[in-house]
């Protein structure tokens, strides 16, 4: 491709509304541009890095058996209403009237519209496994549309799902998507680990995502530093080894903390360690009131508290419920004399001892609290969020944290749709049962983005070969030198039958301009034609390394052909 007849808008200047380094270097470089808040036009650099994404896709995921397919990103209202998530999705989830006033929404996912055409058309367990995928923009009206293509309204994604009729066939195809997702990562030069994740608004159970790590990631990972363990921090579990003091029981005692209300203030007024505190948090679990305590130095892990309840919604109820409900500010909560509300404590509230915690009435704290003797508790569970230095959940090493980008998503969903939507086969003795299903994700835009913002240095983007929009960026200095520019042209053509993928810059533009817009645009290989184009002698440049060596053109096919191999 001709510079000149393409459409690379680079600017110099870093977009002012652009945080991290991916969302500048995709403006910068002239990869895309934005429409509206979280709604990108893809360039054309852009559509060739996301064509070269989903080629990789396509490769693994058929060799994993999977078919590809269109569905509608316009969907019947009624099929999510089969399903229930009509009414529990959100407002993330795009909705719409037609002339008719029938409703509709903007894809998000596809879990409805996918069961229901396998639902209609496959009625024998001798059709099952079906693993059917496709790549389609996605539609999320998010609150806060931020960090460029890591969270946008539309995006472009590669969801796929698979029907069963036994759990060791979803089991057998879980493992196969597995693999192709981490070849797929892998293959596109993403420093990527699969963890043990939640499946949100999916539903069903046991479920990976794959985390490009990042700095800017909005996930946290936990993960250990001697073994192989990994997981998402929601869904990591807590080993309890705590050990209880041999202190004695000192009598519960009444105390004023006046305006002191946070765990902080309040352990900094009464010069004890937060872990001594017992926090409070009175929650909305679907339709029932929960208090639930954790240690003043611990977070409550809500995720961790929908699976035990097995909830639909779970929210932390505001100051005005609370204190309707036991009667005090949230400030000064506590679970001594509740009877109205269950109480349910994490493990480490078990060995708290002469511990603090609120007296439900404004301003006053009790101390010298003892779990069982001043208050009961229903049960006692890991509810709290896993810490550096907790040890493994593998029981391997300490714990420790790194942010990550999620790329992909594997679910088991089980029956969770099968069943809403009557989507049933007759087994081998002729009996109905509900399909049993998986579903997979890829964020390609996001991959791209996971991929810039990991591949880039001080000059611009630095791309890995396979998924590079072009493999060599071709730069005559001066296109009005006649020795250049029939250098540059035969070179072009003859890389491009030769099979490389070529970008030649014959703009008119000064040596400065097109060296710079070269780095920012980050092709692993550029090879510069200058003063010794007569001769037949080209520089070429490693952007990845910066090393530089000179070739002569009939050598340059041969040295490229290499080079681009050990990249």
């Amino acid at each position: 491709m001709k510079q000149s007849m393409t459409f690379i808008p680079t600017l110099r200047e870093v977009p002012a509304d652009a945080e991290i380094k991916s969302h500048q270097l995709l403006l910068r470089a002239g990869f895309m541009r934005q429409n509206a808040s979280g709604i990108y036009s893809y360039l054309p650099l852009a559509k060739k890095v996301l064509q070269k994404v989903e080629a990789i896709v396509r490769e693994e995921m058929d060799n994993a058996g999977a078919v590809e397919l269109l569905m509608p990103a316009l969907q019947q209202a009624e099929l999510w209403q089969e399903s229930g998530r009509w009414y529990t999705y959100g407002p993330e989830l795009m909705r719409m009237k037609d002339r008719h006033a029938r409703e509709f929404a903007l894809g998000a996912t596809h879990e409805e519209v996918i069961t229901s055409l396998v639902r209609d058309e496959v009625k024998s367990y001798k059709r099952l496994p079906l693993t059917l995928y496709q790549i389609q923009s996605k539609f999320r009206d998010e609150k806060r549309p931020r960090f460029g293509l890591l969270r946008g309204r539309e995006f472009i994604m590669k969801d796929a799902y698979s029907f069963h009729s036994s759990k060791e066939s979803l089991d057998d195809v879980y493992d196969k998507l597995f693999a192709a997702y981490s070849n797929i990562f892998a293959r596109c030069g993403l420093d990527f680990r699969a963890v043990i994740a939640d499946s949100g608004a999916m539903g069903g159970k046991d479920t990976h995502e794959f985390m490009a790590l990042s700095d800017v990631g909005e996930d946290t990972i936990a993960y250990s530093d001697t073994s192989d363990y990994a997981a998402n921090i929601e869904m990591a579990p807590v080993i309890s080894n705590y050990e209880k003091s041999n202190d004695a029981l000192l009598g519960l005692e009444k105390v004023r903390t006046e305006n002191q209300r946070s765990i902080e203030e309040v352990s900094d007024y009464l010069k004890v360690d937060a872990s001594k505190c017992i926090k409070s948090l009175m929650f909305k679990i679907d339709d029932r009131n929960v208090l639930v305590l954790v240690r003043g130095d611990h977070e409550v892990n809500d995720i961790k508290l929908k699976n035990m309840f097995e909830a639909s919604s779970v929210e932390l109820a505001d100051a005005e419920e609370t204190a309707a409900i036991l009667g005090c500010p949230v400030g000064s909560l506590g679970p001594i004399g509740v009877e109205s509300v269950e109480i349910i404590a994490d493990h480490a509230i078990e060995f708290v001892v002469n511990g603090v915690t609120g007296a439900n009435e404004e301003h006053y704290h009790y101390t010298n609290v003892n779990a069982g003797r001043d208050f009961t508790v229903s049960k006692y569970v890991d509810l709290r969020f896993i810490q550096e230095g907790d040890l493994s959940p593998d029981g391997n090493g300490k714990i420790l944290f790194a942010k990550g980008i999620e790329v992909g998503h594997v679910f088991k969903l089980g029956t969770r749709y099968s069943e809403a939507m009557n989507a049933t086969y007759l087994d081998e003795f002729g009996k109905a049962k509900p399909m049993i299903m998986g579903c997979y994700g890829i964020g390609v835009s996001r991959t791209m983005a996971a991929v810039a913002e990991q591949f880039n240095d001080e000059k611009g983007l630095v791309w890995p070969v396979k998924i590079a929009p072009f493999d060599i960026h071709l730069i005559p200095v001066n296109m009005k030198d006649e020795n250049q520019s029939s250098l540059a042209e035969e070179l072009y053509q003859t890389l491009k039958q030769n099979r490389f993928d070529v970008l030649l810059d014959d703009r008119i533009e000064r040596p400065g301009v097109k060296f710079a817009d070269s780095d920012l645009i980050g092709l692993p290989i550029r090879v510069t034609i200058g003063k010794k184009a007569t001769e037949g002698i080209v520089e070429v440049k490693i952007r990845k390394t910066g090393e530089v060596l000179e070739v002569q053109k009939d050598e340059l096919v041969e040295r490229l052909t290499q080079l681009l191999l050990s990249l």
